[in-house]
């Protein structure tokens, strides 16, 4: 995905944070508004930067100031009301991503999918989480594991409805 990284905005009372690296786009937005011209894979992401390239140029959008991102899901997502993980599949579109040659984990964002199709909220940075919770400097959580521990405690109950994905997120 392509994105306009957003500085950390003045509500979000997280001094820890610097940028906003969230999955959701509702700080930092997608280069476009992509989904009508249907090039998106099952995740409603993409399956290479060729792919945003191309819709770009077919479509005058202009990429200048985006930063490209790759994203790995957790295979399980999480039912806050029945407190349990339950396996999910990606939409009925073709998916086939293909893994950058390098990568660098920036960390992990955990986001609400109540409507099952997209991302929807990161509760760490769209409802100020990052201010009870230990991200890092991109609004994002150091592991797998302390992300589903937070899920199993509750930590993102009574704020955005789930059920929550977990998402390996690195700046390609």
């Amino acid at each position: 995905m392509a994105k306009r990284v957003s500085p950390r905005p003045e509500w979000l009372a997280a001094d820890q944070v610097v940028d906003i690296y969230s999955v959701s786009r509702c700080i930092s937005a997608a280069f476009a508004d992509y989904i009508p011209y249907w090039k998106h894979n099952g995740y409603l992401l993409f399956d290479a930067p060729e792919v945003i390239e191309q819709l770009a140029r077919e479509n005058a959008i202009d990429l200048e100031g985006t930063s490209l991102f790759y994203y790995e899901v957790y295979e399980q997502e999480f039912d806050e009301i029945a407190a349990a993980w339950r396996r999910f599949a990606p939409q009925s579109f073709p998916t086939r991503v293909i893994v950058p040659p390098q990568k660098v984990l920036a960390g992990y964002d955990v986001v609400s999918f109540s409507l099952g199709t997209s991302a929807e909220c990161s509760p760490l940075s769209c409802n100020g989480l990052a201010k009870e919770v230990q991200t890092n400097s991109h609004c994002l959580l150091a592991s797998l594991e302390q992300a589903q521990e937070l899920l199993e405690r509750g930590t993102f109950t009574n704020g955005e409805p789930g059920p929550f994905r977990v998402f390996a997120v690195y700046p390609v």
